[in-house]
């Protein structure tokens, strides 16, 4: 087990009303670390171009040695997906919300499924809503089960791209 210090990072959507969900993520997930929420930097910079292995790279790179958990929303699961492959043995667990899967190209795809693959199964947690505009839960159920049917994915009744479960993320990622 690595034993550097502990954070959980949360990891929003593209858009820029995005950040009060990465705000509120932050403030109502209560853990006995630090919850750091990610917010992107062309939201402030329109200019500026966003690549989700840069993404990644530089979360990891602000991160230093620390172990950390994530919570990622949307897009946030491909900058997660790459954060998996670059730094695995230092990743606790893993809450995944709203896959786009509507809005992913085939290679980004498969390498949010090469990541699955090589993370703990029992490590993650996929929340989807019944209807997600960006992908419904049924084609995202179906998307994780072709990775591994020991990934749980959970279905919520909404019709949105909203993810306001924050006390269930804080209770998959406190136990054990």
């Amino acid at each position: 087990m690595y034993n550097g210090s502990m954070v959980t990072v949360i990891l929003p959507g593209y858009s820029s009303k995005n950040k009060d969900w990465a705000m509120e993520a932050a403030r109502e997930v209560k853990m006995d670390h630090e919850v750091r929420p990610i917010l992107w930097d062309h939201w402030q910079d329109p200019d500026k171009k966003f690549d989700a292995k840069e993404k990644a790279d530089d979360v990891v790179d602000i991160l230093l040695d620390e172990r950390v958990n994530i919570i990622a929303k949307s897009i946030g699961t491909l900058v997660a997906s790459y954060m998996i492959e670059k730094i695995t043995e230092r990743i606790d667990k893993v809450v995944f919300c709203g896959i786009p899967l509507n809005g992913l190209t085939e290679d980004k795809k498969q390498d949010m499924r090469n990541a699955l693959k090589s993370f703990p199964h029992d490590k993650i947690i996929c929340f989807q809503n019944q209807e997600d505009p960006q992908g419904s839960f049924d084609a995202v159920k179906k998307f994780i089960s072709e990775v591994s049917p020991d990934i749980k994915v959970v279905s919520k009744p909404r019709e949105d791209h909203e993810y306001p479960y924050y006390p269930e993320f804080q209770v998959f990622l406190k136990n054990f």
